[in-house]
């Protein structure tokens, strides 16, 4: 069965790049837009990983993540930011998060770590 993983980006073109290369992997990709999007797909979807933004309009990555934990408290999750946001990142790793990437990112390496994280979690 192909491991999920849920894009959260606000940006249409990022989660289209992301989708496309992410089933070329084997993955089952969702994407949300959206905080509350997100969520709903992290209750009923089940993903086992989730790249998530950091700046969304509406719901910001790190209320996402806080929501995320409720729900799925083991949930991989790795941000995507813009330069200048340390704080904001640091704060995302005491909740939890696996990494960062910042924009505009190296797509292969990105694509590596996702598959790192999703073998880990079978062993």
């Amino acid at each position: 069965m192909a491991k999920k993983v849920l894009v959260v980006d606000d940006q249409y073109g990022i989660r289209v790049l992301l989708n496309e290369v992410l089933e070329k992997d084997g993955y089952q990709v969702f994407q949300a837009p959206n905080g509350p999007t997100a969520l709903e797909i992290v209750k009923t979807s089940k993903p086992d990983l989730v790249l998530l933004d950091m700046k969304i309009p509406g719901m910001d990555g790190l209320e996402i993540l806080r929501q995320i934990r409720v729900i799925e408290p083991n949930l991989k999750v790795i941000m995507m930011t813009a330069y200048g946001e340390l704080d904001l990142i640091k704060e995302a790793m005491a909740l939890g998060a696996l990494t960062h990437f910042t924009k505009p990112f190296d797509i292969d390496e990105l694509r590596k770590k996702v598959k790192e994280e999703l073998v880990m979690q079978e062993v």
